[in-house]
C-alpha cells in the first residue's frame, strides 16, 4: 500500500498515543459498553504517562466519535496535544490497544485498513446509470447520467401495427444511452485512476454499455446481477468482495517477486539486519511485514526517519544522535519507508511468506 498519507503523523517530536477502539453497538446497552471499553483504554494510556493535553485530545475524537454512532472501529494518533490522525476501520480492531511509545504503532492500522484502491462502480439500466468513483484518498464522486427520453425505451408488444418501427426505436435509444454511460464511466475512471471497475445492473444494459467502455476500463471490470441503486448494502459488500479480491492479488504478485528476486540474489533482501540496512540507503521500494502486535523487535532511532540502527553506537558515531531511543522495529522501518516514498505490504498469516517476518523488495542493489 502507498504511505504518503502518513507523512503528515510523522512531522510531531512524540510521544505518540495511539489508540485502537472498538465502538461496535450490536446490544441494547451498547451505547455503555462502547463507553466502557474506552474508559480501559483511558487507564492504559494514563498508565503509560500520556501527557495529559494528548490524552484530552484523544478522549475527545473518541467521544466525538461515539456520538456520530458511524464506526465500529476507530484509530486515533496523537501528539503534543493534538490529533494528528484518524480513521475509521471497515469494522472493529483485531486488538483493541492503547499504547504510549516515541512513534506512533500504525501497523495493526494499515492491517486493518487494508489497500485502498481507486474504484469504480456503476449501476446501469436503458435510461442511463449512476456511477460512484473513489479515489485512493477516500474522495467519492458521484455522477447520474441521464438517457435520451424523446424516444420509447420499452418495445411494443408482438402484434402492434408499428412493432418493427418502435422496436428499431427502442434499440437505438437503448445503444445511445450506453455510449453516454460508457464515455461518463470512462472519464471518471481516468480521473479517479480506478484499477477495480464494478458494473451493475440487468444483463442487457450491462452488456450494451462493456460494449462501449474502453479497453482500459475493460480489463478491470467485474459484472454482478444486482439491479439495485449506489448506497445499497448489498451492492456495497460487493464492491468490499472486488477490492478485498484486488488486495490478495496485489500481496500474492509482490510475494512472488520477493521470491524470484531473492532466489536470484538481485533487488530483494530478507531478515531485520538487512532490511535495516536497506531502508537506511534509501533503496527500500516495497516492504514486507507481518503483523504482529507482539513481537519482541526492537530497534534503535533517532529524529529523523532514516536513522535507524540494531545498536544504539552506531546511531552516534554514524548519524551522531546523541541520544538514541528504542522503539518498535515495524514501526520505525515504516516511518523510514513513508520518508523514502516506498510502500508496504503486510502479509497475512497464512500466506505463502507466513516465516517472513520483514523483508523487501528493492530500487536498485548497492
Amino acid at each position: 500500500m502507498e504511505l504518503s498519507f502518513l507523512k503528515t503523523l510523522y512531522q510531531r517530536p512524540g510521544p505518540y498515543a495511539s489508540v485502537y477502539a472498538d465502538l461496535t453497538r450490536t446490544t441494547e446497552d451498547a451505547s455503555k459498553a462502547a463507553e466502557l471499553r474506552w474508559r480501559a483504554l483511558r487507564a492504559d494510556l494514563e498508565a503509560q504517562h500520556a501527557p495529559e493535553a494528548t490524552l484530552r485530545a484523544v478522549e475527545q475524537a473518541v467521544l466525538d466519535e461515539m456520538a456520530l454512532r458511524r464506526s465500529e472501529g476507530f484509530v486515533v494518533f496523537a501528539a503534543d496535544g493534538e490529533v494528528v490522525h484518524r480513521g475509521r476501520l471497515p469494522g472493529p480492531p483485531s486488538v483493541p490497544q492503547a499504547t504510549v511509545a516515541p512513534l506512533p504503532h500504525v501497523v495493526p492500522y494499515l492491517a486493518d485498513r487494508g489497500e485502498r484502491f481507486p474504484h469504480l462502480l456503476a449501476v446501469v439500466d436503458r435510461r442511463g446509470g449512476a456511477i460512484d468513483c473513489v479515489r485512493a484518498d477516500g474522495r467519492h464522486e458521484h455522477i447520474d447520467v441521464q438517457g435520451d427520453e424523446d424516444y420509447p425505451i420499452r418495445k411494443t408488444k408482438a402484434g402492434d401495427w408499428n412493432q418493427s418501427r418502435f422496436q428499431r426505436s427502442s434499440e437505438n435509444v437503448w445503444k445511445s444511452n450506453a455510449k453516454k454511460v460508457a464515455h461518463e464511466i470512462d472519464r471518471a475512471a481516468e480521473r479517479c485512476g480506478a484499477e477495480a471497475v464494478l458494473i451493475a445492473g440487468d444483463t442487457r444494459a450491462r452488456n450494451a454499455v462493456l460494449e462501449e467502455v474502453s479497453e482500459y476500463v475493460l480489463e478491470r471490470t467485474v459484472e454482478t446481477d444486482k439491479n439495485t441503486n449506489v448506497g445499497d448494502p448489498d451492492l456495497d459488500a460487493e464492491v468490499r468482495r472486488v477490492l478485498e479480491l484486488k488486495t490478495t492479488e496485489r500481496v500474492m504478485a509482490v510475494a512472488e517477486r520477493f521470491d524470484r528476486e531473492l532466489a536470484n540474489g538481485q533487488r530483494a533482501v530478507a531478515g531485520l539486519p538487512a532490511t535495516v540496512e536497506a531502508v537506511r540507503q534509501g533503496q527500500v521500494e516495497t516492504l514486507l511485514l507481518d503483523d504482529d502486535p507482539d513481537s519482541p523487535a526492537r530497534l534503535w532511532i533517532g529524529p529523523e526517519p532514516g536513522q535507524v540502527a540494531a545498536d544504539p553506537d552506531e546511531l552516534r558515531s554514524e548519524f551522531g544522535v546523541a541520544d538514541p531511543t528504542p522503539e518498535r522495529a515495524d514501526a520505525a522501518l515504516v516511518r523510514a519507508v513513508t520518508a523514502t516514498d516506498g510502500d508496504l505490504v503486510v502479509l497475512p498469516s497464512d500466506g505463502p511468506n507466513a516465516n517472513l517476518h520483514v523483508g523487501a523488495v528493492l530500487r536498485y542493489t548497492a
